[in-house]
């Protein structure tokens, strides 16, 4: 069982019932889910997962009012709910030095602080442009179970959907002039300078840049990178090219054919940023289209910025 199945199932079985038997005339103010850091908050996990910091448990995020009203007793009912009626599936193991364990009572400001450095969803397109999309996608995976004052979800909506186009045009501009500089161009001349090191390097950021491109394109936040490629199979534009990206890190092939394998790449980006009307450029090399596509931007600020900021 998946672990956010896990944590629904000891919720509904056990969670739930405390929250109505003691916290009745409050429930309606409490909401109830797992999302943040972890495989199993993004779906992800499976046997591997469970050699460190894996266990079964949701949080309950509340508001800061709230939380001094009543959240010292919401978090001592937690815990002896752990104590007296512990999951059942005995997926708990010990933490390792990075581990960070989220559970139990959590302000709605306080989770949404630690994922992405502040307390709400993005007040401007500066916060929207600079913060890490696997930021963004952390805080807004996994599953509420329970919300129905709306503060927490409210947040997790405007985020998953609320991004400005102006700044997802920045980033893809961005994110397509990085793969044709460091794919289409600076590859084959790293190898043709004798520096076959530099050339994997290349590789390695025409693949980082590609992945996130293909997110941008499906209006999706890239996740953390160990499984960007897992994400990307499950995304309705472009999720082939998980598997073609995954064959140009670990293909023994180099030189032209490799090449040969980034252009098919970049072709089928190209060939997206014209379906959805980002550029009419009819080039497979994607520097064309990177300027094309911020060209299309309207905020004067954002579209002054360098073509490769974002």
């Amino acid at each position: 069982m998946r672990g956010i199945d896990a944590a629904r199932r000891w919720y509904e079985a056990a969670g739930a019932p405390m929250l109505e038997r003691e916290f009745g005339d409050v429930v309606s103010r409490i909401a109830v889910g797992r999302a943040g850091h972890g495989s199993e908050c993004f779906g992800y996990d499976d046997d591997v997962s469970r050699d460190h910091d894996y266990f079964t448990g949701f949080q309950l995020w509340i508001t800061e009012a709230d939380e001094r009203e009543f959240g010292f007793r919401l978090e001592r009912a937690y815990a002896r709910l752990r104590k007296e009626f512990p999951p059942d599936d005995g997926a708990a193991t010990g933490s390792s030095e990075l581990g960070d364990a989220e559970d139990g009572v959590v302000t709605v400001g306080d989770f949404y602080r630690r994922h992405l450095g502040f307390p709400d969803a993005p007040q401007d397109w500066r916060q929207w442009l600079y913060t890490p999309d696997h930021a963004f996608a952390e805080a807004t995976n996994g599953a509420v179970f329970h919300d129905d004052l709306g503060a927490f979800s409210g947040i997790r909506e405007t985020i998953l959907n609320g991004m400005p186009e102006d700044v997802r045009r920045k980033k893809i501009a961005a994110r397509a002039v990085f793969m044709a500089q460091s794919g289409q161009y600076n590859y084959m001349r790293c190898l043709r300078h004798g520096e076959s090191g530099a050339a994997v390097l290349a590789l390695d950021e025409f693949v980082r840049n590609a992945a996130q491109m293909v997110f941008l394109l499906n209006r999706r936040f890239a996740p953390y990178y160990k499984w960007v490629f897992r994400a990307m199979r499950d995304l309705p534009k472009l999720g082939g090219l998980s598997g073609k990206l995954t064959d140009l890190l670990i293909s023994r092939e180099s030189g032209e054919a490799t090449l040969e394998r980034i252009e098919a790449v970049c072709a089928e980006i190209a060939t997206e940023l014209r379906a959805q009307g980002l550029s009419d450029r009819e080039d497979v090399y994607l520097e064309p289209h990177a300027f094309a596509v911020q060209s299309g931007i309207v905020d004067r600020e954002i579209c002054a910025l360098h073509i490769m900021e974002g």
